[in-house]
């Protein structure tokens, strides 16, 4: 199989093209659990998939994501970036392009050779200050949805995130993401505010299940929330991440969301076959 290795801010991610393979849907969870194993195989947060779109729906092509562990996922906003780009590249769409995903249509557009800016799904089912008990500590965790059915989310404020020790972090993290109250369990993004809108983050994903360099989704998630409340403006708010710096823009109406916007960068790291022999296909 042929492949691209990219990342986005540091969220990386294998790349098939299924309208040249033709393989099976059934297949692709079994290959992204082999192929995103670190030291076994190429390693990623995850396997996206570029087929055609589905009947009737208008657009490009369809991305189909599949996280580390196998589990299909609703969308990915910085693997959307990456795959607007491979579009691109590949002659698939022009410099803005409709992706079809399980979460809806995502709008990608090329702002450089590297940059690409997406508008990222609607936000739903927003919930501010959920509280959540862990080990006699109460967490307030606001919840929301992007796309409908959307990828769920949980922005929680930690002090001094970036001195918190990582292993308390985690299980903070492990504990939210499985919180009963949330229905499809969630991407817990931890922040602090470190400037006028500049924010630090840290993301413990679900699928993951473990903290990544970055979550486009979440960051997105986590600004609505911040600029719903009234902590930031909403415009060019820069998020730093373990795997740089992303930048989010809301339009805001009243207690509505009507765009949601994250650019960053992307990164072609390798281009090749797949020629791994544990996989059965």
């Amino acid at each position: 199989m042929k492949f691209w290795k990219m990342n986005g801010t540091g969220n990386d991610f294998v790349i098939l093209n299924n309208m040249e393979e033709k393989l099976p849907i059934e297949a692709f969870p079994s290959i992204a659990r082999t192929v995103c194993e670190r030291h076994l195989s190429i390693g990623a947060d995850g396997l996206m998939v570029v087929d055609r779109p589905s009947e009737g729906v208008e657009a490009d092509y369809r991305m189909i994501f599949f996280n580390r562990d196998g589990s299909m996922g609703e969308m990915c906003g910085n693997g959307a970036r990456c795959i607007s780009r491979y579009g691109y590249e590949n002659g698939l769409a022009g410099e803005t392009q409709r992706v079809e995903t399980t979460a809806g249509i995502v709008i990608g557009q090329r702002v450089d050779r590297r940059n690409y800016r997406i508008r990222l799904n609607d936000p739903n089912h927003i919930r501010f200050d959920v509280p959540v008990e862990v080990d006699g500590t109460t967490y307030l965790c606001s919840y929301l949805e992007l796309g409908d059915p959307g990828i769920p989310h949980c922005a929680v404020s930690i002090d001094h995130l970036r001195e918190y020790p990582l292993a308390d972090l985690f299980e903070i993290g492990r504990r939210i993401r499985n919180y009963e109250g949330f229905p499809k369990g969630a991407n817990v993004n931890f922040y602090e505010i470190i400037g006028p809108d500049h924010i630090f983050e840290r993301t413990y994903e679900r699928g993951v299940e473990d903290f990544t360099y970055a979550c486009g989704t979440g960051t997105g998630s986590m600004v609505t929330v911040l600029t719903l409340k009234g902590q930031v403006s909403g415009c060019g708010i820069r998020v730093d991440v373990e795997g740089g710096q992303l930048v989010v823009d809301v339009d805001r109406d009243g207690t509505d969301i009507k765009n949601l916007y994250l650019a960053g960068p992307t990164n072609i790291v390798a281009k090749g076959e797949i020629t791994d022999e544990e996989l059965n296909i």
